[in-house]
């Protein structure tokens, strides 16, 4: 039975609508904010199960694949003037990668920073936060393995030329200008903008390819740290011997790292389940037929 006022509260059907255009309208609404969370924390829970083996090969295509950004970017900057609007249009190069890793659906680590996340928000058992961990791991491992492979490739001019290896270099210089807490700031922004694709394509539908274009472009047009793409420069520095290991390891890929997964689980993830814990509550403790 409803309590007093339940029943204005409620959802209301349009009574100048018939059966037909209701049906209309209920097909062209995007889902609602539980509906995308609970698209996002099943699809969370499922990767947090998958065998250690299928989540390295997916993170090693998604290493592999996202580099496409880099040569993107390398090859746009090498027939581009020197303008100052070039680094916007050179980001367009950037967002290649993404369109291959996102709509292939392969295991990229700042998105299964939001979309691991959800289920063990929702159920933060130790075992759960173990297999969180277990996760980040192989997939960071298996993005940081295929990003240093293209690399190599490119280091060694085997998929690039002398001018691609140079327009990669000076796109991948820039790196080496920031400090450690200035490339943890510039990656909490690129983590929360990457988590964020995985809340909108279920309602991008049709919209899904400039959706990944404009949030990408972004990342790249604003200068922000994204530790699979950007390791990939960072390996091309270290290959042509501008950077040693140690910066590689700790003075890149460290604070790219946590800026990410402050932005895409610390930000994201938790405000994302904030959103949507009151209406969870609410359907826990109303009775359903």
């Amino acid at each position: 039975m409803k309590g007093k006022g339940e029943a204005d509260d409620a959802p209301q059907e349009p009574d100048h609508l018939d059966a037909e255009e209701r049906e209309d309208v209920a097909e062209r609404q995007t889902g609602s904010a539980l509906v995308i969370y609970e698209v996002i924390r099943a699809a969370g829970d499922e990767e947090l199960h998958r065998p250690a083996s299928g989540l390295f090969f997916s993170a090693l295509a998604a290493g592999i694949g996202v580099c496409a950004s880099l040569l993107g970017v390398a090859t746009l900057r090498g027939h581009l003037p020197d303008a100052p609007w070039v680094e916007l249009v050179a980001a367009l190069g950037y967002t290649l990668g993404f369109i291959i890793v996102v709509l292939g659906n392969l295991q990229l680590f700042t998105e299964a920073t939001v979309t691991a996340v959800l289920p063990v928000v929702a159920d933060p058992r130790p075992i759960n936060v173990l297999r969180l961990f277990r996760l980040w791991g192989i997939v960071l491992v298996g993005n940081l393995v295929g990003t240093f492979i293209v690399a190599s490739m490119i280091a060694q001019t085997w998929i690039v030329d002398a001018e691609g290896l140079d327009g990669a270099l000076e796109f991948a210089g820039h790196l080496t200008e920031y400090g450690f807490g200035e490339l943890l700031v510039l990656g909490i922004p690129a983590g929360f903008l990457i988590a964020s694709l995985a809340w909108i394509l279920p309602n991008a539908r049709e919209n899904a390819l400039g959706v990944v274009i404009a949030i990408t472009w972004l990342v790249s047009a604003g200068g922000f740290a994204h530790v699979v793409v950007g390791s990939a420069e960072a390996w091309l520095l270290l290959l042509a011997g501008q950077v040693g290991i140690a910066w590689v390891l700790f003075g890149f890929i460290l604070p790219a790292f946590l800026g990410n997964v402050i932005g895409g689980s610390g930000l994201f993830a938790l405000i994302a389940y904030g959103q949507v814990r009151e209406e969870m509550a609410l359907a826990r403790r109303t009775p359903h037929d």
